[in-house]
């Protein structure tokens, strides 16, 4: 179904409105009549997909000749049959009714709003539109469709012909005089044809949304690079069609508030050069969580999305949140058991500090934001603050997405067969031990990506990082400004080895249209010496992924089948100094688990029209700290510690290590794609979660979970519960 048009008649001049009826109602008494308009270099060209109703004194008239009969026609009618009330032409009445109103897919008028100071007008003006003939009417492509229009009756009535002359005069007298300005009433709207899959906007990374064009993207032969996220409309428009795909989604339904609830933005406008939208942003759930001490889990998010474009370089999105909730045990206890510095009893993964809602729940806001300019085809810069991810897998060692959103700026460079990223990040460390003045301490970090498509199937990638702190006011270091330069050799000339830098290899082989197989390779630290003694010393700190992914498996279209290993070694992301640390609000920017772990994840995806269904099983190995009296060692698990201090021994090491605990979590989800255009799902959840340490602790002990959830949420970014 086509996006509803709705155009303006003005028996002074005539202006094209694309505006929604229920809206009028709010914004009437302010603005009187904000109006959307259709492209009038539709109307001059020699063609238009577009075509107005046409009276039978109309037939055989294109483009701009039908467009004024119509006018004239409606003019006329009025003209011929409004009756003004006794007691206004006794008054010597003047003003104005404004009348909506609407000629459906049959040719039917139907009046949607007057808006009139004397009920009498009111009455008249829906009497009079009751009278108008059936016409045909306006079509799109050639399919019949419905469209609005407004048109206002000046009181005294005058004619069409009268209103010309007139209007022809006051030209005239213009032009021997002052002139008015008119740039309000002269500013052209388009029809909204959904700039924003075209645009350089950021797409909100959602694993379930991005699996649906993850096999367009990787298809044998294709220049394009999948590692770096989120992705750009502009970059997936090229191998898949979003808009095609919104528009089959799209409901055949009629009204207002079902094209909002369904297939539109809830405002959308579009002129000349920019675009606009706004969009209410909505996550409830309710759910049930066993062995835990309140009755249900929930969420409560409610939020505003703002996003558009100015001209074609400039695009631009900020969201912000207002959310309420609580969770099963295990994911409260983790939230509090990462809780900042000065009294907030967590930090929701993902989203950032909470702070106590009534007795038993969380009150946790979230804003982000992101600004893109094009500077030209190869590059683009952002300006943000959110997430990022790194890597072709569900997880990624090298850049997550599961801590806070942190301010950024980010350089993409797409040429030849290269996309090189640089992203400069300001983050933060909230424990107690580094806050001064109830203030946290500020950290930064730095990376560049180069990705390179060596081949039609091979594609490399080179990571690396520096992470450095204020040290003697150093603030951001100007070092790691050039885009170009290699971090570890700068670090170590300009801080004295104070900062910390990692190295990372990426690859994926794309075995056919099929079938990819994709991997990371992040080294913390590394001794040649020690490898060669094979004697397992800590000074090894490594992390791999190995991974799959099968497109449309089994000759299924849209199921997407995903195998991945993640291996990570004693004392990843650490530091001597903690806050050097690879982490960010007590979150890990690497993988959520931090170091010493196995991890193995199996994940099937489905899609078909508006239906979904995600499976999830992680099975893994965490080598856990004891944390007790008897056993305060550092066995490699938390990077907010030390790994210089109580390290139980040098060699020796292996992943599992410490209070080695197994982990087994499933997880299915299941729903409804509401609209498209805002990801709007209803869905329901189910979570089994096994945890089994070999020692019991305080705070590590042997648990079963089993969590329902019901929910209505727009998916724009990933939720995890797999601690």
């Amino acid at each position: 179904m086509q996006t509803e048009k709705i155009q303006t008649v003005d028996t002074n001049y005539t202006i094209k409105i694309n505006m929604k009826k229920g809206l009028l109602t709010l914004f009437l008494s302010l603005l009187s009549f904000i109006t959307y308009s259709q492209d009038r270099d539709l109307l001059d060209s020699n063609f238009s997909p577009e075509r107005f109703p046409v009276f039978p004194r109309c037939e055989n008239l294109e483009n701009k000749e039908l467009e004024s009969c119509f006018y004239n026609e409606v003019q006329d009618f009025v003209f011929q049959n409004f009756v003004v009330p006794e007691n206004l032409v006794q008054n010597n009445f003047e003003g104005n009714v404004k009348v909506l109103f609407e000629v459906d897919a049959a040719g039917v008028f139907k009046v949607i709003y007057v808006n009139a100071i004397d009920e009498e007008l009111i009455k008249e003006a829906k009497r009079v539109f009751t009278k108008f003939p059936k016409i045909t009417a306006s079509t799109y492509n050639g399919k019949s469709v419905y469209s609005k229009y407004n048109i206002t009756i000046s009181i005294p009535l005058k004619s069409a012909e009268t209103r010309a002359s007139e209007a022809l005069a006051r030209a005239e007298i213009i032009q021997s005089s002052t002139k008015q300005l008119t740039e309000l009433d002269s500013i052209v709207y388009k029809k909204y044809n959904n700039p924003e899959y075209d645009s350089h906007l950021n797409i909100p990374f959602s694993h379930s949304y991005y699996a649906q064009f993850d096999g367009a993207l990787n298809h044998v032969g294709s220049n394009n690079h999948t590692a770096s996220k989120p992705y750009t409309y502009a970059e997936v428009s090229k191998y898949y069609d979003i808009k095609g795909v919104n528009e089959k989604l799209k409901k055949n339904v009629s009204g207002w508030w079902a094209k909002k609830l369904w297939n539109e933005n809830t405002v959308e406008i579009q002129g000349d050069g920019y675009w606009l939208s706004l969009n209410p942003i909505l996550d409830l759930q309710v759910g049930k969580a066993s062995n835990s001490d309140v009755s249900y889990t929930y969420v409560n998010t409610r939020a505003i999305n703002f996003r558009g474009g100015l001209g074609d370089k400039l695009n631009f999105s900020t969201t912000v949140f207002e959310s309420q909730g609580r969770f099963a045990d295990y994911f409260n206890r983790y939230a509090e058991s990462i809780r900042p510095a000065g009294g907030n009893p967590a930090i929701i993964p993902g989203i950032g500090i909470a702070k106590d809602f009534k007795t038993d729940s969380y009150d946790f806001p979230l804003a982000e934001a992101n600004l893109t300019f094009s500077a030209s085809k190869h590059i683009d810069l952002q300006l943000g603050y959110g997430r990022n991810f790194i890597g072709d897998g569900y997880r990624s060692l090298m850049e997550s997405d599961g801590a806070s959103p942190y301010p950024y700026f980010k350089i993409n460079t797409n040429f030849w067969k290269i996309k090189y990223t640089n992203t400069y990040m300001w983050l933060k460390d909230v424990r107690p031990e580094v806050t001064l003045e109830r203030t946290y301490a500020t950290k930064f970090m730095a990376n560049h990506y180069l990705s390179w498509n060596i081949s039609n199937r091979l594609n490399l990638g080179f990571f690396e990082s520096v992470i450095w702190t204020n040290t003697n006011d150093r603030g951001f270091d100007a070092s790691f400004v050039n885009p170009i330069i290699f971090y570890r050799s700068v670090e170590f000339a300009s801080s004295a080895r104070t900062g910390n830098a990692l190295l990372g290899l990426t690859f994926k082989y794309k075995w056919s249209d099929k079938v990819n197989v994709y991997g990371q390779f992040l080294l913390d630290e590394f001794s040649l010496g020690d490898i060669k003694s094979g004697d397992n010393s800590w000074k090894n700190k490594y992390g791999y992924q190995l991974g799959v992914k099968y497109y449309n498996a089994f000759q299924v279209d849209n199921l997407l089948l995903q195998l991945e290993y993640n291996h990570v070694r004693p004392y990843m992301y650490s530091h001597s100094v903690p806050i050097t640390n690879y982490g960010h609000n007590n979150q890990s920017i690497g993988h959520q688990w931090g170091g010493n772990f196995k991890e193995f994840i199996a994940i099937a995806r489905y899609h078909k029209g508006r239906y979904f269904a995600d499976a999830k099983i992680t099975v893994g190995t965490r080598g856990l700290d004891f944390d007790t009296t008897e056993d305060s060692f550092n066995y490699g698990g938390n990077i907010y510690k030390d790994y210089d201090l109580k390290r139980p021994f040098d060699s020796g090491v292996k992943v599992g290590q410490g209070n080695k605990t197994s982990l087994f979590i499933a997880d299915i989800q299941g729903g409804y794609l509401v609209n498209p255009t805002t990801n709007l799902k209803i869905f329901g959840s189910y979570i089994y979660r096994s945890f089994d340490p070999t020692k019991y602790t305080a705070t590590t002990f042997s648990e079963s979970t089993n969590w329902f959830t019901l929910g209505l949420r727009a998916d724009v970014f990933n939720w995890y519960f797999d601690y």
